[in-house]
Order: C-alpha cells, then structure tokens, then sequence
C-alpha cells in the first residue's frame, strides 16, 4: 500500500513539474526511480498515463482523470495526519489558480504570496493568460474571471464588482489637453484591448450614459501591454479601477472624466465541483474576498446605473465559500 502512496505521489509531481528529472531532483531521487514507479503505476492501471514529447511529459485523458482524484487522495492523507498529531486541518499541497493577466499580477499574486507564508505546506501554482481556460481539462482548483460568467450552472462565489475607468499618463494629458465630456475623449488617441469596435459605454453623474467612439491608436489581447501603453503616454485606455489605483495614487496615470465608469462587472470565483471544496480553496478564496474588500479602488464605489448591481447567480450560497 505505500509502494502505491509512492507511485501516487511521484506521478503527481511528474505532472506537475513536467518531466522526470525536474520530479526526481525535487523528490530527491534517481531519474531511473522515478521512472520504474511511472511504469509501475501504468502497468498496474493497465492505462497510458502521459504522453511524451521532445520537451515536456503532458497527462493524457485517463492521466488527468487519475491526477485530480490523487489530489484528492493526498489531502485527505495530509489531513489525517494532522489529526492525528493534534494540530488543526490546513492548506496543503498544490493549488492552481487561473487568472487574467492583469488581475493575476496585482491582485490574485500578491495574496498567494501572503498564503504561503502563513502555511508551509501550500504550494500554489499561478497561470495568467487572458484566454478563458477549461477548469477541468487544465485541472485548475480556482479560476478568477471578471464579466458575467458564460456557464450560468457553474459553481462560483462573487467576490466582488469592478468597473473600469477612463485613464491617461500625466505627460499624455498636457500635451493634448484634459477632456471634460465624452465628446471630447472620442476626438483623442484611444487604446483598445481585444478586436471589439464596440464603443465605450459609460455612465456619469446623475445618471448621464454616453458612448465614445474611440480613435484607436494602438491595440492588444494583454492587459499588461495595454497598461504599459497607458503608462507610457501613447492615449486613453479604459481599464479596470482595481488596476490602475496604484498608479492613479502614485501619479503615473490620471483619471480622465473623473466620475464616469463602464457598467459594474462581477469578479468571481470558479469551481470545477460543488463537492470537495477543499481547506486551501476555501482558505484562497476568502483571502482573496477579502483582498478585494479592502483595495481601495473597492472602497470608492460610483453609484450604479440603473439596473446595475443585480447579484451574481451562483450555485456557492448552499456552500457557505
């Protein structure tokens, strides 16, 4: 049985690690015994396990399917043992988080840090990309995404609303001037993110809405080039006011048409299951709620719009997360 618990854990970090010496230096072990427990677990499963490639070892189908319930497996030994030595149950072994880019940077990276200084035995795994990931087929533990969620019967808990603001480098501002309505932002050099032509829609004090069509100067699918743009003076970005407060406060960026946001976006939360949500996704969870709560851009909200600030639809209520 502990040969098993062995030939469990070492498939795990191969996975994880991506190769059979990066698992055998981190175990601490010969590559040649890392690779007789691979091909013991693949004969006693009678399953293809990984496939190979030239650079990396990658899970095949049956392999992913093995590699969350051996997650699942781990943990619970883990939790036993702390149990049974009378300590309390803790965040244990690997989380993988997905996040956008920006957002991941600033917000989900900086909590990940604190949390593996308050437990030893967390060992997160951060991937940022602003393309939308299958949870399950990539064995992610938390996805964080921002806009309404496409599949309304996922399980998610709301963390919180962002809306984006209009934003310019001081350098930027004094060279073409400082609009004072929407009318005036669409005469100057906009940059986009992704490939929508839609204009901007936003909504001003007492109600006003506008739509500014923008003059686009320069456009990404990566909210850090965006930022990085912004920064460097090259036109008027609309970006997410949990982005660019630092910035803002540190004036680097200013707000353009102070007053006047997009439409509130939830931040949320994705599960791939309702039913093992285990201590260190609730743990990342909460700390990362919690993180949003006390941002200051959180702590500034613009009144909604009409028929904005509806609540999130989320199976999470019945979960207490």
């Amino acid at each position: 049985m502990l040969d098993n618990l062995m030939e469990l854990r070492t498939f795990q970090r191969i996975i994880v690690l991506g190769s059979l010496s990066s698992a055998a230096r981190e175990m601490g072990l010969g590559v040649a015994v890392v690779s007789k427990r691979l091909a013991a677990l693949e004969r006693r499963t009678a399953t293809r396990l990984v496939t190979r490639t030239t650079r990396r070892l990658s899970p095949t189908e049956e392999g992913r399917d093995l590699l969350s319930a051996i997650d699942r497996i781990l943990e619970d030994v883990a939790s036993a043992e702390a149990r049974l030595a009378g300590g309390l149950e803790e965040p244990f072994g690997l989380l993988r988080v997905s996040a956008p880019v920006s957002l991941g940077r600033r917000n989900v990276g900086p909590v990940l840090s604190d949390l593996v200084t308050r437990y030893p035995h967390l060992a997160p795994e951060l991937l940022l990309s602003d393309t939308v990931v299958d949870i399950v087929d990539k064995g992610i533990d938390v996805a964080v995404r921002i806009g309404a969620p496409d599949d309304s019967s996922a399980v998610m808990r709301k963390l919180a609303d962002s809306r984006r603001v209009l934003v310019a480098s001081p350098a930027f501002l004094n060279a073409h001037g400082r609009p004072t309505t929407p009318d005036q932002v669409s005469r100057l050099p906009c940059l986009r993110y992704g490939r929508s032509e839609e204009p901007w829609a936003v909504f001003g004090p007492n109600g006003k809405v506008a739509e500014i069509e923008t003059r686009t100067r320069l456009r990404t699918d990566n909210g850090d080039a965006l930022h990085d743009w912004t920064l460097a003076g090259h036109g008027i970005a609309l970006k997410s006011a949990i982005d660019v407060t630092v910035d803002i406060r540190a004036g680097r960026l200013e707000r353009v048409l102070d007053g006047w946001a997009s439409a509130s976006a939830p931040i949320y939360a994705m599960f791939p299951s309702a039913r093992h949500l285990s201590p260190k996704v609730r743990v990342f969870v909460d700390a990362l709620a919690t993180s949003f709560a006390n941002s200051e851009a959180m702590s500034r909200p613009i009144s909604p719009a009409r028929g904005e600030g509806e609540p999130l639809q989320s199976t999470s209520t019945a979960l207490g997360v």
